[in-house]
């Protein structure tokens, strides 16, 4: 039997993360079987006493000694990672998990090496400006990778484990330039990207959205350094 290791950063997610990983355990795939790694980013909102109660034979949760940002979390979450297949998982609801099962097909019939799920190739959005924000960044990030992504941002990324071993020595950023820097790795490195559509249902900042402008800044400035 294959295995899928599910990789969670959280940060103040008490409002959502019982729900998430209910959510993942309620996924069924034949012929797989999960894990989930959960790194729990030092959490301020009751998030980590929450976690200390749950009892989930296939849950690994790594505790950080202090707030180290998103990517630092998927990276230590990727290191820990044992499945044939890795999907980075967002702890608020933005996401559903009974979607992985189109993400992981490509990767079982070995026609790429990563699958991203693509907000973007379903329908228009109605968030004109973070939609925008993303089109620029994922803009800038094909022309510099040559690929011909939709949606580079997105948080559905999932890798063979192959594909992951090849990346993850490379992999630096700690904070939400992660997104951009798993591209541009794996530009260099000469694997192969497809994505597939998936739905997004958004949450608004005062719900916990944490991304920013800023952020977006970040992200060129790790999209032209790497090349």
């Amino acid at each position: 039997m294959k295995k899928l290791s599910v990789i969670m950063p959280v940060y103040n997610e008490k409002d959502t993360i019982l729900a998430i990983i209910k959510s993942i355990n309620d996924v069924y795939i034949p012929g797989i079987e999960k894990e989930i790694v959960l790194v729990e980013d030092f959490s301020t909102d009751g998030t980590k006493e929450l976690l200390k109660d749950l009892k989930y034979e296939n849950l690994k949760i790594i505790y950080n000694e202090n707030n180290s940002g998103k990517g630092a979390s998927i990276r230590k979450g990727l290191a820990e990672a044992k499945g044939d297949f890795v999907i980075i998982q967002d702890a608020d609801l933005e996401y559903n998990p009974q979607e992985y099962k189109k993400l992981i097909e490509p990767l079982m019939r070995e026609d790429a090496d990563l699958v991203y799920g693509s907000r973007f190739l379903r329908k228009p959005f109605i968030w004109k400006t973070y939609y925008l924000a993303n089109r620029v960044l994922t803009l800038l990030s094909n022309i510099f990778t040559g690929f011909n992504l939709t949606d580079m941002e997105t948080c559905y990324k999932c890798f063979s484990r192959n594909a992951l071993e090849k990346m993850l020595p490379h992999l630096k950023a700690n904070r939400f330039d992660i997104e951009p820097e798993i591209t541009a790795v794996v530009a260099k490195l000469g694997l192969k990207i497809i994505e597939v559509p998936i739905s997004y249902c958004r949450r608004s900042y005062k719900e916990g959205k944490k991304i920013g402008f800023k952020d977006s800044f970040q992200a060129i400035w790790t999209i032209i350094k790497l090349f």
